[in-house]
């Protein structure tokens, strides 16, 4: 499997636990270090932690994933290699609240190749403008 294969799949992996609220299988799948913005937050978050915690307090106000769909990735390599910066535009079906949305966004996550498997070490989500009012 090439670099770039790999980056997809464990993007799709992601991806995929994030889509089925499986939360304890999508943040394992960030190092621990990882940083994180999002437009619905109103700083950086500095670590998974930090991020894990943000979660759970989304949660106490009903906040649930139902699903979510990746179009358009790319991946492109830095650091000799061993980083990559995947993209691509993210639709989610969740519920905020006792509201049930749909999210239009644009996403980068930054992986690291670390002893042969590449860890997501930044995660950078933005409001997809070409979604907004659909």
């Amino acid at each position: 499997m090439t670099d770039e294969e790999q980056v997809l799949e464990a993007a799709a992996t992601i991806v995929a636990a994030f889509g089925s609220n499986d939360k304890e299988r999508y943040f394992s799948l960030f190092c621990s270090d990882a940083t994180f913005i999002f437009h619905a937050s109103s700083s950086r978050l500095n670590s998974r932690a930090e991020y894990e915690s943000e979660w759970s307090a989304w949660e106490l106000t009903g906040f649930r994933i139902h699903s979510c769909s990746s179009s358009d990735p790319k991946v492109t390599f830095h650091g000799g290699g061993s980083v990559a910066v995947f993209s691509h535009t993210v639709r989610t079906d969740l519920t905020v609240g006792s509201e049930r949305l749909q999210a239009g966004e644009r996403e980068s996550i930054v992986f690291e190749l670390v002893n042969g498997t590449w860890i997501a070490v930044h995660e950078h989500l933005s409001i997809d403008p070409n979604f907004l009012g659909k």
